[in-house]
């Protein structure tokens, strides 16, 4: 009995101890942490990186911030690849629901940045954090990561790069059009906005920019791939599994449309089959277009209104606005075009698409709208002050805004074509035929 005695005292003794002792090192790791985060906030780097090794030896689970912080110490401090490692490792490790998107992105910058890892490695960290979140990755690792799965599946498996195309792109086509509402109304011309508003606006802006530059880049990726000759055979064989699948369908129509492919019979096999598994805005505004091509011009129309009139979203209204004035267009009729796509303006203001495609319009047009160089070029004119208004009112076109501009731009006449056609320089001209638009004469 005094045996069995001895050993429980010393039993709780021990668990005493090594309570206390536990005890003192969160009281010990507390006191690191509060030193380190007052240092690294005072931008005191060198004392803050001593109690901050300590945490990473001893205490790696006390804080997410021992990381956050840590990233900039290692990173841009000390500039330490290694231990750079061992920060994005051991927050993966200890936090690995703590934005684990953006850290695995993050992760893959700076291994690509720093040279310390190879493409494929790289794209291993690429393809987690897109697996988890596409949303909370850097822009341009987006990007990266498309441009992978392109250069792995493009010849072995298209669909998959297109499946990854189309959920980037619907993606980031939520976000923009988000910030396409947000935009709209801060830029009300009768609102005044404060300094808060002001820096809202400014950051709606840029995220928009950087969005619509994903957009641009992808589409430079798969136009290689995506040509009707590849995908009306991938369409064809796949339509019977999928001729149900509203969402397989809805991207196949949209796809072979925004190809222009319209005219072989696998688009209208689809924009039907579409139709019939979910009637609904989006699959009547395609199949109106089928109408129209088989001679049902009322019919077409009357789908048309349909479809817009069921739309309640003010963005989405103006895109179908927009769809119908591409569907003018390629039937040649301009003006039409123009008047819809105007149309599509009063809902979304900011569609710097809208814009692009009233200048293109103008640009179709040169050589029917004047009778000699001068009158021809000054089309360009008003083609360019379409382009300049999509890129002022809609920051995610601006990169695309800017490659029309410089074109139109390098065509306006020349001041030697301006002296000789008898024009006075900076006076106005209005453009004949159905543009009617009155431009200034280039300076």
């Amino acid at each position: 009995m005094k045996k069995f005695t001895f050993l429980l005292a010393v039993t709780l003794l021990l668990a005493t101890a090594k309570t206390n002792a536990q005890d003192d090192a969160k009281r010990e790791c507390t006191i690191k942490y509060n030193l380190f985060k007052g240092d690294y906030q005072s931008k005191k780097y060198d004392e803050a990186y001593a109690n901050w090794i300590y945490l990473m030896d001893n205490c790696p689970d006390l804080s997410v911030s021992i990381y956050q912080y840590g990233s900039t110490l290692a990173e841009d401090i000390r500039k330490d690849p290694v231990l750079a490692k061992r920060v994005y490792e051991q927050r993966l490790k200890y936090y690995p629901d703590a934005k684990p998107a953006k850290v695995h992105s993050d992760y893959a910058t700076y291994l690509a940045d720093n040279n310390l890892a190879s493409k494929e490695e790289v794209f291993v960290y690429l393809e987690k954090a897109y697996e988890i979140s596409p949303q909370d990755m850097g822009v341009k690792n987006i990007y990266k990561y498309f441009h992978g799965i392109t250069d792995k599946y493009k010849d072995e498996n298209p669909q998959k790069v297109f499946d990854t195309y189309d959920d980037v792109v619907e993606s980031v086509g939520e976000k923009l059009d988000d910030y396409a509402k947000k935009i709209n109304v801060l830029s009300d011309s009768t609102r005044v906005l404060d300094a808060k508003e002001k820096r809202r606006l400014n950051a709606y802006q840029i995220n928009s920019r950087a969005l619509g530059q994903i957009e641009g880049g992808l589409d430079n990726i798969i136009t290689e791939i995506a040509t009707c000759e590849r995908l009306i055979p991938l369409y064809q064989r796949n339509f019977e599994e999928n001729k149900g699948n509203a969402v397989w369908l809805r991207r196949a129509v949209n796809r072979l449309f925004n190809k222009e492919c319209q005219d072989d019979p696998m688009y209208e096999k689809l924009a039907k089959a579409y139709a019939e598994a979910t009637p609904s805005p989006d699959s009547y505004s395609f199949y109106a277009g089928v109408l129209e091509k088989n001679g049902d011009a009322s019919g077409a129309a009357a789908m048309r209104q349909k479809a817009f009139d069921l739309e309640t979203d003010p963005i989405k209204k103006s895109r179908y606005k927009l769809k119908f004035a591409e569907a003018a267009r390629s039937r040649g009729q301009l003006s039409t075009a123009r008047r819809l796509a105007r149309e599509a303006l009063k809902y979304n203001p900011s569609s710097g698409r809208a814009y692009l495609l009233i200048g293109r319009l103008y640009q179709s047009s040169v050589n029917a709208c004047g009778e000699d160089e001068f009158e021809k070029r000054m089309v360009y004119a008003a083609a360019l002050r379409q382009a300049e208004t999509a890129a002022r009112v809609d920051p995610s076109m601006s990169s695309v805004a800017r490659r029309y501009i410089n074109s139109y731009r390098a065509n306006l006449p020349s001041k030697t074509v301006i002296f000789t056609s008898g024009v006075e320089p900076g006076s106005s001209y209005t453009i004949k035929c159905w543009i009617g638009e009155t431009v200034t004469v280039p300076k």
